[in-house]
């Protein structure tokens, strides 16, 4: 199937953004050696596909919330045929089809964001100088000419840690600069797609279904340490994309997750099962080495009460300090 259709509507929407910060006046290589109307650009079009996906992740977040509240039964089904696997999955996908829960739904925003990101890495791609179809998808050729000149700090938004020499002479780039940028968007691009993960597990907690957890490891690991390979292959300009991405996401699920937290997790019973209390841990410090009680209530001492101490009425008080002499035997 041709994804014209995308490289349209990523030109499109990229070449409205620049002519948005074009018309306000935003410096072009006038700070930092940096075209900020270009930049600003691919940072609006992660905010433009955001918002049109939004109703999108929030149907992920309701679908997240679907599979927690069944990790209970999924648990007792896990239990019921410990061993017999083929049934296990079967169950389960009874399970899902019954409650209307789907497990792939927490993937989806991530997978309608992949034909976006081919269109961009396709349009950049195109941004060499030695091309001849400069008016292709909606560009002129000014326009064309101006993105393939547009950097950030002196490095092309075209190019990439890979570059070959030819193409750094075509966009008259330095080597080094490009493999410097290049390197520590990768790295960052890295961490913020590590972070994103981390935020919603560490949220709604790992899966008790071996194949959701699977998808968990393998978006928390799995993903972010392939990036190390395959980020050498991206443009700078979709680096800033991913990493702008990944920063929409961090803030927005941030916002979902305090709006509706996560559900309480349900017992056998029926009852939510509360969460495990801290207990307090004595810490070395204090005077000689005595370990500081961090426990809310304060240490007591054992007193004797006031009453035994009292002397009983007619009789004359005890010195305590003062002994009895011992008495002479005959």
């Amino acid at each position: 199937m041709s994804l014209d259709w995308v490289y349209w509507a990523i030109s499109w929407i990229l070449l409205f953004w620049h002519s948005v910060w074009d018309a306000i006046g935003v410096p072009v290589n006038a700070v930092i050696g940096t075209n900020w109307a270009w930049i600003l650009s691919i940072i609006f079009l992660v905010v433009t596909v955001r918002v049109i996906l939004f109703p999108v992740f929030v149907k992920q977040i309701k679908s997240q919330r679907a599979m927690q509240a069944l990790q209970p039964k999924v648990k007792e089904l896990q239990e019921k045929h410990k061993g017999d696997r083929e049934t296990l999955q079967k169950e389960m996908m009874e399970l899902y089809r019954t409650e209307k829960a789907n497990p792939l739904m927490g993937c989806l925003p991530m997978f309608l964001q992949i034909p976006v990101f081919l269109g961009l890495f396709h349009v950049l791609r195109r941004l060499d100088p030695g091309k001849q179809a400069k008016t292709l998808y909606g560009w002129t050729a000014e326009q064309f000419d101006s993105a393939a000149t547009a950097k950030l700090f002196t490095a092309p938004i075209a190019g990439k840690f890979g570059s070959t020499a030819d193409e750094l002479a075509r966009l008259q780039a330095n080597g080094t600069t490009v493999k410097v940028i290049a390197g520590i968007l990768v790295l960052i691009m890295m961490a913020t797609t590590y972070l994103t993960s981390r935020q919603m597990i560490l949220k709604t907690g790992w899966a008790e279904d071996p194949q959701q957890r699977m998808v968990q490891k393998l978006m928390l690991y799995g993903i972010p340490l392939s990036l190390l390979v395959s980020g050498a292959i991206f443009p700078i300009g979709v680096i800033i994309y991913w990493v702008t991405n990944n920063l929409f996401t961090l803030g927005q699920q941030q916002w979902v997750l305090r709006k509706f937290p996560p559900p309480p997790v349900i017992g056998k019973d029926g009852k939510p099962i509360p969460a495990p209390a801290k207990k307090a841990q004595p810490t070395k410090g204090g005077l000689f080495g005595r370990a500081k009680q961090t426990d809310a209530q304060p240490e007591t001492k054992p007193t004797t009460p006031g009453k035994a101490l009292a002397p009983k009425p007619g009789a004359r008080p005890a010195n305590p300090k003062k002994g009895r002499p011992a008495k002479r035997q005959g």
